[in-house]
């Protein structure tokens, strides 16, 4: 399922066929490194990226969106591969679930630097601001600056340190919607 397209990106759900593009991004060091609970590990085997691929499809088609974890693939050359993932996800904290949303972006990292994070975000949160989403947070990990750079970039707010989500000490940034 197509979410959006911005100049530069197609957003929609991630695919079987993109198994490999998958497994290439999820089994790096350097992007694992700053995603999930310790200890953070990569995906070591296509095995796991499949396992990993259907619990993400089988959760997004369960949500409406924007809500979901979008594959961010370039729209040239055609035919590119997902350069990473956008997701717009309900937040859950000891009490269960928060009434909050968190965006996020994981890119591949010949694709950092280019601006598709903020793009891609910034088409996302227009999206949730039109379905009456009042507000996002983006929670990163306290050393992750370039993450750190896109919430500056959306003009969210600091909210400071946090050990309310997923049994982490994040930095977490707020952007009002409407």
């Amino acid at each position: 399922m197509e979410l959006t397209r911005t100049p530069r990106l197609l957003l929609r759900h991630w695919e079987e066929p993109d198994l490999q593009a998958f497994f290439d991004l999820y089994s790096r060091e350097d992007v694992m490194r700053w995603l999930g609970p310790h200890p953070r590990r990569a995906l070591a085997t296509m095995d796991e990226a499949r396992e990993r691929l259907a619990r993400w499809s089988a959760g997004t088609r369960r949500l409406d969106p924007p809500l979901g974890m979008w594959a961010m693939v370039p729209l040239s050359p055609a035919g590119e591969r997902p350069a990473g993932t956008l997701l717009l996800m309900p937040l859950a904290d000891a009490g269960g679930p928060a009434g909050l949303l968190e965006i996020g972006w994981h890119l591949h990292p010949r694709r950092q630097g280019q601006g598709l994070a903020t793009e891609a975000a910034e088409a996302v949160l227009a999206m949730a601001a039109a379905a009456g989403i009042s507000e996002v947070l983006a929670l990163t990990d306290p050393d992750n600056v370039r993450s750190q750079a896109v919430t500056a970039r959306l003009g969210m707010s600091d909210d400071g340190m946090t050990d309310r989500w997923f049994g982490l000490t994040t930095r977490q940034y707020r952007k009002l919607l409407s």
